[in-house]
């Protein structure tokens, strides 16, 4: 699975807080509420996440935690195929296959 950048999910939290307090002291510019949801679907859309609460707590935890427990729910663990009960998976994950061609084969 691919990560975000740290600096990136710090540059968007940061953006989304921001533009949280003003869209509070702000509540009916719809300007400022416009702003305040995009970026909250960026952050969404960067964390895998459907709210933007739940973005900016993953994005929290990604920044204070180590990667690979940046997009679990808090309250589950990393299901593997074992404890699925689907058996080892077809494919082997940890790197793209790459079909490589000779310039004579062609």
């Amino acid at each position: 699975m691919l990560l975000p950048a740290k600096a990136e999910v710090a540059r968007q939290l940061r953006r989304y807080r921001a533009w949280e307090r003003v869209m509070l002291a702000a509540p009916n510019d719809r300007t400022v509420r416009a702003t305040f949801e995009d970026s909250g679907y960026t952050l969404c859309v960067l964390m895998g996440k459907r709210c933007a609460r739940e973005a900016a707590d993953a994005a929290e935890r990604y920044l204070r935690a180590n990667p690979a427990a940046c997009l679990e729910e808090p309250d589950q663990r990393v299901r593997t195929a074992a404890a699925v009960g689907r058996g080892a998976p077809a494919v082997d994950r940890r790197a793209p296959a790459v079909e490589r061609r000779s310039p004579a084969g062609r």
